[in-house]
């Protein structure tokens, strides 16, 4: 493959089924929101995107920019980003052009570029020693890269595509399909296994710390805690349940009511949970929803300690490794940070003229990066305010 071309770039100052595989029964041994958002009515300025001629015209709708960097070298929405777990150093992007870019963060030098996909590049990440980069589209073709030679070392297609996952200490690729199978692949040799399911959909999975069993429900995501005791499920019922991996037995339900977020077994069908998380340093957990509610939970009550609105729909939330402070990015273009302690906004940064769909941050908290349907990927600074 010929090398990438310099980018372009701009500085700046009805069940549904969810797997969690147990790596310890096998013999050898988060992305579907693309399109769930095409069935979204946005707010009217997103929709205006569709609009614009040039790229001049796009960055005229963005009143303020906070971002360090712009990567633009994507030509289509950017559904997909994540960071290089060895030096945080390498962001890898996918985009509606069905392809994916590996690129630095520090200047946006492209490394790597990623083609031959059939479809939109949904699923893409770095395997745990940043060695490998996987790429998925949503026709179900998956590309494995290693990123020092630039090559391309391993190709499989599956069914429809709903997310993609590196083991956290070695070369295994799991994956998860429309049709509810999982499947576990050796890199680069291809060795795999099928996990089988009741032929419904696996739309989000996660491998715990310590390879426990999973669990089966109408889901949208998923996390689990530290230690891997516990897991908490979104819904598209507007449902989030707490569950006990040891035992499997859900020990809290929290839902959205009337746009505001409460501990209860009520639903609402209409405000589906996009996006879940625990914090490492407090008993808290968070909940993000369709309507714009980051719900701030207290697992040892189960009781609603916060609820901070959104302008708009909140898309993902990340938790810091060593605060109490977590960040969200939602349809409005704003990516926001949030004290958990206290419920309030820290910090505000704008820069992209259409709705995000996917941020990282680096494990320091010092570095985010966003992907946006403005067909950018940017690079901002976080602020680190007093705790």
């Amino acid at each position: 493959m010929a090398n990438a071309e310099p980018n372009s770039l701009e500085l700046h100052g009805d069940e549904e089924i969810i797997e969690v595989i147990d790596l310890n029964d096998t013999e050898d041994d988060p992305d579907n929101l693309a399109d769930d958002l095409e069935d979204i009515d946005f707010e009217e300025a997103a929709a205006d995107d569709k609009g614009w001629e040039t790229d001049d015209e796009m960055e005229a709708q963005v009143e303020r920019d906070d971002s360090e960097l712009t990567f633009s070298k994507h030509t289509g929405s950017v559904f997909c980003v994540s960071l290089d777990p060895a030096t945080n150093s390498l962001a890898v992007t996918g985009g509606e052009d069905d392809r994916a870019y590996v690129w630095r963060v520090s200047d946006g030098h492209v490394v790597l570029e990623c083609t031959g996909h059939k479809d939109s590049v949904t699923c893409a990440a770095f395997s745990h020693d940043s060695s490998l980069v996987a790429s998925g589209d949503m026709s179900g073709l998956i590309k494995v890269w290693k990123v020092e030679t630039k090559e391309e070392i391993w190709s499989f297609e599956v069914g429809d595509l709903e997310w993609l996952e590196w083991h956290p200490c070695a070369p295994v690729l799991l994956a998860g399909t429309d049709d509810g199978n999982v499947w576990m692949w050796k890199i680069p040799g291809g060795d795999c296994k099928t996990f089988q399911s009741s032929a419904c959909q696996a739309t989000s999975g996660k491998v715990l710390p310590d390879g426990q069993d999973g669990h089966q429900g109408a889901l949208t995501c998923l996390a689990c805690n530290q230690d891997g005791s516990l897991v908490l499920t979104g819904s598209v019922d507007g449902c989030a349940k707490l569950i006990n991996t040891a035992t499997g037995k859900v020990v809290g339900v929290f839902s959205s009511y009337g746009g505001k977020a409460k501990a209860s077994e009520e639903q609402d069908d209409s405000n589906s949970v996009e996006s879940v998380g625990f914090c490492n340093t407090l008993p808290l957990a968070a909940v993000a929803y369709l309507d714009g509610t980051l719900a701030i939970y207290d697992l040892s009550t189960r009781v609603l300690r916060h609820s901070c609105q959104h302008e708009a729909g909140v898309v993902h939330l990340q938790w810091e490794e060593s605060s109490s402070l977590l960040s969200t990015c939602s349809l409005d273009g704003a990516l926001r940070q949030w004290d958990a302690r206290s419920g309030n906004m820290v910090s505000e940064y704008r820069g992209h003229a259409a709705e995000i769909y996917d941020f990282t941050m680096n494990r320091e908290a010092t570095v985010a990066v966003t992907s946006s349907g403005d067909n950018r990927a940017k690079v901002f600074c976080l602020q680190r305010p007093d705790r």
